[in-house]
């Protein structure tokens, strides 16, 4: 179309795009803090002169104004991608260092209330026996401080079990939170589907879609790739946990009851869909970690004490026997446990202090076994072990933690400066919109101007 009619229709179409273009930038401004909002930019299209030739008229105008050809998210595939990764990663070593730093508070080591200073004084009350074999109150101390001792390990080993059972609560949550997260993403995928063939605008179901994904990173470590459609897939451990719009549970296959318990078998998962129920291992995020806390990290320290438990118990009775007690028969086991479950299991299993084999010789009161007791044995070397070999974990861990939150810091950056809200670039698109309009604007008052003097004007003389 040309002509000055045409000018008029130029002027509108600028007035409605500026009309969007202040509609959109007045959003981003609102979302600026709106967790998961990707800011959107109006992309424009110019609206030119026909592209099918005419054989009897030709297109004299010089274009026909602007459209609105979408309002773009500003997003990054491949970025969204590492940042769901970088936080995958970040959440599995936050949620290994929270539990393991729990657990190195309750070791408390060193310290004057923990095993090893009980074990320290257990022998240092033996030495004291010795120099004093036939006092009653050195004999009391003795059994004092090894009820001391075994009272130490049992805290201990009660802090692991403790954590053991929070951590299956933890995970009983987490599989229902993977799997309502799925079934979200799934269903947000054909609604997404659907309201584009419609021609609907689905930027804030794309950004809750998004923020269900990065959900999933967090807490199961899963991958997202793009569909050629746009649905999104997601896989865990390598199997399918939403394919287009259909999703699958993650399911506790074994270790776990309903109830939190332990059920006596190894923990292991499941993906469970249309197609079956299959295995899965090699998770991350939260799930991953908390597997690896319940399968290893913890049942591997409550196997190091109960070693030490046992030791302890072995070697003690070992020379305990080997000694006389106040009425001159051999001693007794002096520790008593079952041997699948020691340190939960271990007791003091003297009672009476006349039965403490002190001296060496059947008959005597001397403290020469009592002094051998003192001395006995290397408990507190393979305790020392255990507890440095935890303490280097920890620090391994937290030194992990640290450099990953500084690269998860990184790229959040990086993607927020593509996706974030600036206000001070939202202001400038607003005055940009504004004075666009209002220059559309006059030049529709010009057409006006023209038309009205060219209808109500023309052909008048003066008189």
């Amino acid at each position: 179309m040309s002509g000055t009619f045409s000018s008029i229709n130029t002027a509108l179409s600028a007035i409605r795009y500026n009309q969007v273009a202040l509609d959109l930038a007045s959003n981003n401004i609102a979302n600026a803090n709106t967790d998961g909002y990707v800011r959107r930019r109006l992309v424009a299209g110019s609206v030119g002169g026909p592209t099918t030739p005419a054989m009897w008229s030709k297109y004299d105008g010089h274009g026909d104004g602007v459209r609105v050809v979408a309002s773009q998210r500003m997003v990054d595939v491949l970025l969204d991608g590492r940042v769901r990764r970088e936080h995958g990663t970040l959440s599995y070593l936050q949620t290994t260092q929270t539990v393991l730093k729990r657990l190195d508070d309750a070791i408390a080591e060193p310290s004057d209330n923990g095993v090893a200073a009980a074990l320290q004084e257990f022998r240092s009350s033996w030495h004291d026996l010795a120099n004093n074999p036939g006092g009653d109150a050195a004999r009391q101390q003795v059994l004092g401080r090894a009820a001391t001792l075994v009272q130490a390990i049992h805290s201990q080993l009660s802090n692991v079990t403790g954590e053991e059972a929070d951590q299956r609560v933890h995970m009983l949550s987490l599989v229902s939170d993977v799997s309502s997260a799925a079934g979200d993403l799934a269903a947000l995928n054909q609604t997404i589907l659907s309201s584009k063939a419609n021609g609907n605008d689905v930027a804030d179901l794309e950004d809750q879609r998004d923020q269900l994904a990065l959900r999933l990173s967090e807490l199961a470590g899963a991958v997202t790739t793009v569909r050629p459609d746009g649905m999104y897939d997601v896989t865990v451990g390598g199997q399918s946990l939403v394919s287009g719009n259909t999703a699958s549970s993650l399911t506790i296959a074994s270790g776990i009851t309903a109830t939190g318990d332990s059920d006596g078998t190894p923990l292991t998962l499941a993906v469970t869909g249309p197609s079956g129920t299959t295995p899965v291992t090699g998770l991350g995020g939260e799930v991953g970690a908390v597997s690896d806390l319940l399968t290893t990290v913890l049942p591997g320290y409550r196997a190091g004490l109960d070693a030490v438990a046992k030791d302890l118990a072995d070697t003690v009775n070992a020379q305990h026997a080997a000694g006389y007690d106040a009425s001159g028969a051999a001693g007794g086991d002096f520790f008593s446990y079952d041997p699948a479950d020691p340190a939960a299991s271990l007791a003091v299993a003297i009672t009476d202090t006349s039965k403490i084999a002190a001296a060496s010789v059947a008959g005597t009161v001397d403290g020469n076994n009592a002094d051998a007791l003192s001395q006995t044995g290397n408990v507190e070397s393979a305790y020392q072990r255990l507890v440095n070999s935890f303490g280097v974990e920890v620090s391994t861990l937290n030194s992990r933690t640290t450099n990953q939150q500084a690269l998860a810091g990184s790229v959040d950056e990086s993607r927020e400066q593509q996706a974030g809200v600036n206000l001070d670039e939202e202001t400038v698109n607003l005055m940009t919109a504004q004075r666009a309009y209002q220059a559309a604007a006059r030049v529709m008052s010009t057409i006006d101007e023209v038309l009205d003097t060219l209808i109500n004007r023309t052909g008048l003389v003066g008189r």
